[in-house]
């Protein structure tokens, strides 16, 4: 596949920034050839400076394409592959090249996030084979559905995992997400087995994910992992809403508000009380 161009840049100034059809001209043959080789990824954006996405200071690959639909996400934009920019693994290991000397210092790195990185699979390994040979610390930031398809090899090449578990339940979990919940926690039971470095990530909604029992099931599940080293709660937010409007999609939390401060503490205390670290 020939080298990609675009009028529109790879740097977002945010996340939060709407991209669509980034990708609407390229015919479908060869957006199923990128997927299967990896010589080509869909990304919505790079974003640079973030101390949020894993450890030290980061550079955050945002990729396109994911199979869940859950009610509080942020970026929908990013659920179809071919609203992505088609970026070359030259391409992306250049932007990157250009950080590596600050992320080093700054003790960094890059992370993958989405979309769902694991969706693009072969090009997530591609860059990410290609960070640690410039010595970069690398992570990614998943759902953990298509983990299966990583071979063990390939999970040598991420250094850090951030396994997102939505809830708990297979019910509660399929209405919040559309899919199950096991593949999430076979990665989960893997990651373990391995001794692979891993935080979770959980995000407090108000009304839809507060269940105390639910997070206690979480926190158990968890804690009896043995290589959780951090928990993250994330409180919900509307950040996204715009996004929703603009693509026409029916938004269920439009009078959700975020959590409290207070709120927030009390789940995380619920994690502390099985002893994980939770912020």
């Amino acid at each position: 596949m020939p080298e990609m161009h675009t009028e529109r840049p790879l740097t977002a100034s945010s996340p939060f920034e709407l991209r669509v059809q980034g990708a609407r001209s390229l015919p479908e043959p060869e957006v199923r050839r990128a997927l299967a080789t990896g010589d080509v990824g869909f990304l919505h954006s790079f974003t640079t400076g973030s101390t949020v996405d894993g450890p030290g200071v980061r550079v955050v690959a945002w990729t396109s394409g994911c199979m869940w639909r859950c009610q509080y996400c942020h970026n929908p934009d990013t659920w179809t592959m071919t609203n992505g920019i088609p970026v070359t693994v030259a391409r992306a290991t250049e932007e990157l090249r250009k950080y590596q000397s600050g992320l080093q210092i700054m003790s960094g790195g890059l992370t993958i996030s989405g979309g769902e990185p694991l969706m693009q699979h072969r090009f997530v390994v591609n860059l990410l084979t290609a960070a640690k040979q410039m010595r970069i610390h690398t992570t990614i930031e998943t759902n953990g559905y298509y983990s299966d398809k990583l071979s063990d090899q390939e999970l040598d090449q991420i250094d850090l995992v951030m396994l997102g578990i939505k809830t708990w339940g297979n019910a509660r979990h399929r209405q919040l997400t559309g899919m199950d919940m096991e593949p999430t926690l076979a990665f989960a039971r893997r990651l373990a087995a391995g001794r692979r470095k891993m935080w979770i990530r959980f995000v407090l909604v108000p009304g839809l994910t507060d269940d105390a029992d639910d997070i206690a099931n979480i926190a158990q599940f968890a804690a009896e992992l043995g290589n959780v080293e951090r928990v993250e709660v994330l409180p919900f937010h509307q950040l996204g809403k715009f996004k929703w409007q603009q693509l026409g999609l029916q938004y269920k939390l439009e009078n959700t508000q975020p959590p409290t401060a207070e709120q927030a503490e009390q789940a995380c205390a619920i994690f502390r009380a099985q002893g994980l670290k939770a912020y």
